[in-house]
């Protein structure tokens, strides 16, 4: 069964860290692209926004207010997608999603072969 669980959200202050992952099943991330996605409260499901995208041997893209904060990794021997957020902040609160697909344009993924997980929460408040 091919599958994207998602974990690490949490609630935390501003300025703080988290690293969300992202762990596969069912196939590898070897190949294709992968990127991470969030949904703000009140946003409807399907008009989240995309965070950041990574082909592979191609340099990460990043939405503009994540830009320095945000770090998209993968580790192929675990089969997960990392996400490093540092210095949160109250905006950066959203259910964070990932997908695997085909390639990025800029932090969209196109050609997404995965079916939406649960995602993770991540709650910025002071």
């Amino acid at each position: 069964q091919v599958q994207l669980v998602e974990s690490g959200g949490a609630s935390v202050q501003p300025g703080e860290s988290l690293r969300l992952s992202c762990g596969a099943s069912g196939f590898t991330l070897d190949h294709g692209a992968v990127g991470w996605f969030r949904r703000a409260p009140g946003v409807e499901l399907g008009k989240g926004a995309g965070v950041s995208c990574l082909s592979n041997d191609k340099p990460a893209h990043y939405r503009d207010s994540v830009k320095g904060r945000f770090t998209i990794s993968v580790d192929s021997a675990k089969n997960t997608v990392y996400l490093q957020m540092n210095n949160l902040r109250p905006e950066d609160t959203a259910t964070y999603y990932c997908a695997a697909g085909v390639v990025c344009l800029n932090t969209v993924l196109l050609g997404v072969r995965t079916s939406w997980g649960q995602g993770t929460q991540v709650i910025v408040s002071s």
